[in-house]
């Protein structure tokens, strides 16, 4: 097969084409069934495709097909054994990772600063998870990934751990060391899973960090839909034979994943690995040069620093994706989360993600010139509009000892609970997981033991209008934690 192929979008094509009478689900038949509004606005081809797992067009959990051989092809391209398609996004991708390779009480290390669905498989596992430190940047006040020397300390102390999970690159476009972490891991035969989420693009081209894949790791959850060019809940699952089980992970990922699955969406991956495969490093030349363009004039503008390659210094930050603007907007004398709505408020323009000091713009291969002109420009009145504000602001970098872990995950979320105030919460154990979300670090999992120190953390968040998430109640009042037994009198 050639990267030039698109074998199941063509199977689709040819199906429709064909025209058969439906007798099958999607009931609305072709579009045929649609609401007349919604028919008119998304129009037929694109319903003409929401087919479902007849025998023409393969099925997602046993391919044999035109899905099968889509997968291979993406195999080839991202330079893995195996590649399965998610409909269930990357959080779908990366639960799939954890129970592949995880059970009852086997440890797993992760870093602190993971999302929510691979704290959302541990409790699935019962799994206990080992937590690695971060490293911490005092002058952005935001956390990098995990160093190589960390992940050979942790090792060293939990000699019996099943894997090692690593989030490369972070959010932020920050990688770390990876080949030197798989090759720690691998001198103990531990397999290392990779959160590559944020990562899509950066195997297709030799000036982005390097991919999971060609670090020598043996699974990475990579999102096409986030900066590869396919629809949204779109990903992939890459696999290395070796330490883990293929076969295993079709399995797994089965269980995971809906029967009704979208051909929509599974066809947008395999025209999104032919477009990277073939036109990728064409469309990441561009994208590089017009984040490179932006970074230096967003520098220019007084009160802002988008940050560079300077950041570069251990092995957690190791390289850099520089398609990621980060800008530190503190010196402005506002948060992250007010530089995010004036922009929206005053420039028409939504980021990716803000926090306490910076705010995030990603520069993707769906950009032009036009759009980063606008961002610049945007920000440069967005200055003015502060200046009489503006402060050197040194960042207060809270982020607390990781609470220590009383029971598992698994077995606090599924414990008798009540329901407290959050002030009166410290010294309980939690049975909620409490995060700031995106990107879903957590505050507290089921099972940590509630502190002060956290609790403070959240009100500070909450404060700053920053997105605390997970628990029950959304006012962030009350705290559901494990019900303490009595002494019988």
């Amino acid at each position: 097969m050639s990267q030039l192929e698109t074998p199941l979008f063509d199977a689709l094509l040819k199906h429709r084409n064909r025209h058969p009478i439906q007798f099958h689900i999607p009931g609305h038949k072709k579009g045929q069934g649609v609401d007349p509004a919604f028919r008119e606005f998304v129009g037929d081809n694109i319903l003409s495709i929401d087919l479902i797992n007849i025998a023409p067009l393969d099925d997602l959990h046993a391919p044999k097909g035109a899905i099968k051989k889509a997968q291979e092809l993406a195999a080839e391209a991202f330079g893995a054994d195996h590649t399965f398609f998610s409909v269930q996004g990357t959080s779908g991708a990366i639960m799939t990772m954890i129970l592949s390779v995880v059970g009852p009480n086997d440890k797993i290390l992760i870093p602190r600063n993971v999302h929510k669905s691979i704290m959302s498989a541990i409790v699935f596992a019962g799994a206990i998870p080992i937590f690695i430190h971060p490293e911490v940047d005092p002058e952005l006040g935001i956390s990098h990934g995990i160093s190589a020397e960390a992940v050979e300390k942790a090792l060293m102390e939990y000699p019996d751990a099943k894997a090692v999970l690593v989030i490369n690159p972070t959010y932020f476009g920050v990688a770390a060391d990876l080949k030197r972490i798989v090759e720690i891991a691998h001198d103990r035969k531990i397999p290392v899973l990779v959160d590559e989420a944020h990562g899509v693009h950066i195997h297709f081209h030799k000036s982005l960090p390097v991919s999971a894949m060609a670090a020598g790791a043996d699974m990475a959850a990579t999102s096409v839909h986030k900066l590869g060019g396919s629809m949204t809940q779109s990903s992939v699952l890459n696999v290395r034979e070796g330490l883990v089980s293929a076969k295993r992970v079709q399995s797994t990922l089965s269980m995971l994943t809906t029967t009704s699955t979208s051909y929509p969406i599974l066809a947008s991956l395999d025209t999104a690995r032919r477009q990277l495969a073939i036109h990728g490093t064409d469309l990441i030349d561009q994208t590089i040069r017009l984040a490179t363009d932006a970074r230096k004039r967003i520098n220019k503008i007084p009160h802002l620093h988008c940050v560079g390659r300077e950041l570069l210094k251990t092995s957690a930050t190791f390289d850099m994706d520089p398609t990621k603007l980060l800008i530190s907007v503190k010196n402005l004398g506002i948060t992250g989360h007010q530089a995010e709505e004036w922009l929206r408020e005053n420039a028409n323009i939504e980021i990716e993600l803000s926090d306490l000091y910076n705010i995030l713009c990603l520069v993707t291969i769906g950009d032009s010139r036009k759009e980063l002109n606008l961002l610049v420009n945007a920000l440069q009145r967005m200055s003015e509009a502060y200046d009489s504000e503006a402060a050197i602001i040194e960042p207060v970098v809270l982020l607390p000892d990781i609470p220590r872990l009383a029971m598992t995950p698994r077995d606090a979320f599924y414990a008798s609970t009540e329901v407290v105030k959050i002030d009166e919460a410290v010294g309980r154990i939690s049975a909620e997981f409490i995060m700031v979300y995106p990107p879903g670090i957590p505050i507290f999992i089921p099972g940590e033991i509630i502190t002060q120190e956290n609790i403070e953390y959240i009100h500070m968040n909450v404060e700053a209008g920053l997105p605390v998430q997970g628990p029950e109640d959304d006012t962030l009042k009350l705290l559901r934690v494990i019900k303490e037994q009595l002494a019988i009198r």
